[in-house]
């Protein structure tokens, strides 16, 4: 039995074109393996098309989940792909399966072929700019790779050719007490996907390494098991897949694709909140990849119970297996990444400058990373050392960039959505515990992250003194010190998880 292709981000082609009959191959390539793509492949484009383009004037190839198609050079590269993309990939599904992918490579060796005078088709293939491909409407990447170019051209030197996404290792992930438990688990279930947690959730804020994990456990599982179907999208690829396929009516062919996967992996399924045609799809795919026992990885910028526009069938599917939350970094691993990014770009830098960037940018590794930039290139500009006195002044304008102002506004909408109450309710005088502690919450964040007045914010929820706000502050502080619980969507949180959940969404929002 030959083992599955392995699917990567891209990998899900489909095509309106004809279907030709499936005949698998091996993982080699052999003479008459060739003769029979070359035959799959003349169904898909007609004989008289294959004759004129492909009959004697390109190779082909089967390298692992690829179907390489060899062409004389870069122009005539553009004007295949632009002619003939659905019909390749279809020819490449049905010869390796519905994980194949395909790319083009030029060969000098065919250059005569460039040379082809065919009236328009001629024309156009001379007017074209570009050897790098154009995406597919409904692919995410598509890679080209390039041969030596004519003999002419052999000591120019050539542009590099889009390579696709380009995944994160987990070998370059800094780990620390904030994101320790997420890094341990996305290993373990690396080494045995769908044996012990599936699905693994992670969740945290914005730009403190959950996509950087999703990506590690794809390249790690892609090396460690070349014969398992593994994709990765976002939780928009899969909702624009699932589009794609209601109006071209081609759905069985989008669940075949995504439900005889071996390893699901979708980042940011927060997207789905609200989107219930979506959520149901992403349901019934979660029930047959968990029924057959294969392993699932989402991430998510809040807890499964804090997505309250989530199904709740879904979120308790989320919570069948781990859910690891990755927190804001403390200051010994901002550090630590600090050196880490300025060592990869040469960066000379003293330590008590790295020790300022680490304390000044704490909201997200994101921001950690571009102020090292920052400093990479004011170096490569200077020729300096980037002392302390230098970084403070190099980032001055970056950090006053940072700042986020929050509006009374923001704070109502976002809390209003986490505790799934209305604005209304959180302005009225009930003192039902599901409003007041909510609004309570509220009043404390607007003092903490705003410069309102507790006239003002008093005012703005609901025409209250400044008593009532003053009380409120008081008591969520109480809350925090006794490390009291919120009732949230059918589960207990302590004050600090939520208070720090709503930051997030803020500072985010």
């Amino acid at each position: 039995m030959q083992p599955k292709s392995l699917a990567v981000e891209g990998a899900l082609c489909t095509s309106s074109t004809k279907q030709p009959t499936e005949a698998k191959l091996g993982p080699a390539t052999t003479e008459s393996d060739a003769q029979t793509i070359l035959q799959l492949l003349a169904q898909q484009v007609g004989e008289r098309s294959f004759q004129n383009w492909f009959a004697g004037k390109v190779k082909l190839k089967r390298e692992g989940t690829f179907l390489v198609i060899g062409v004389a050079s870069p122009f005539f590269l553009t004007w295949m792909q632009k002619k003939f993309s659905s019909e390749i990939a279809a020819t490449a599904i049905a010869c390796i399966g519905p994980s194949a992918e395909y790319r083009f490579e030029v060969i000098s060796e065919l250059e005569d072929v460039s040379n082809i005078k065919t009236g328009k088709a001629n024309s156009e293939i001379t007017t074209a700019k570009s050897a790098v491909l154009p995406e597919p409407d409904n692919c995410e990447t598509k890679p080209i790779s390039e041969s030596r170019q004519s003999s002419q051209n052999q000591n120019r030197k050539q542009p590099t050719a889009y390579k696709g996404r380009r995944f994160s290792d987990l070998a370059t992930f800094v780990t620390g007490t904030s994101n320790q438990l997420a890094y341990t688990a996305t290993l373990q279930a690396s080494d045995q996907p769908g044996a012990l947690y599936s699905p693994l959730f992670i969740h945290g804020g914005v730009g403190i390494g959950k996509t950087h994990l999703l990506e590690g456990f794809y390249r790690k599982t892609r090396q460690l098991y070349p014969s398992l179907q593994v994709v990765f999208l976002t939780a928009e690829s899969f909702g624009n897949y699932f589009s794609k396929a209601l109006q071209e009516r081609s759905l069985p062919g989008f669940r075949q694709r995504f439900r005889n996967v071996d390893v699901l992996i979708i980042d940011d399924i927060d997207f789905f909140e609200s989107k219930r045609i979506f959520q149901e799809e992403l349901l019934h795919t979660i029930k047959h990849l968990e029924s057959h026992g294969r392993q699932m990885v989402f991430s998510s910028d809040r807890h499964p119970r804090l997505l309250t526009k989530m199904s709740e069938e879904l979120t308790t599917r989320f919570l069948s297996g781990l859910v690891c939350r990755i927190e804001s970094p403390e200051i010994e691993l901002r550090l630590a990444i600090a050196r880490q990014r300025a060592s990869k770009l040469k960066t000379l830098i003293t330590e008590g400058a790295l020790e300022y960037v680490a304390r000044r940018f704490s909201n997200n590794v994101r921001e950690l990373e571009g102020a090292i930039n920052c400093l990479q290139t004011y170096h490569v500009m200077t020729k300096q050392k980037i002392t302390t006195s230098m970084t403070r002044q190099i980032l001055s304008d970056l950090e006053r960039d940072c700042i986020r102002i929050i509006k009374l506004d923001d704070i109502k909408q976002i809390v209003c959505t986490t505790f799934g109450i209305s604005e209304l309710d959180l302005k009225s005088s009930r003192r039902a515990r599901n409003i007041s502690q909510p609004r309570m919450l509220a009043m404390f964040l607007a003092r903490k992250l705003t410069h309102a007045a507790y006239s003002e914010i008093g005012d703005f929820f609901g025409g209250r003194n400044h008593s009532t706000v003053m009380f409120a502050e008081k008591q969520v502080r109480k809350w925090l010190e006794n490390h009291s619980s919120i009732h949230v969507a059918h589960q207990e949180w302590t004050t600090e998880e939520i208070i720090e959940s709503l930051e997030q969404q803020l500072l985010a929002s």
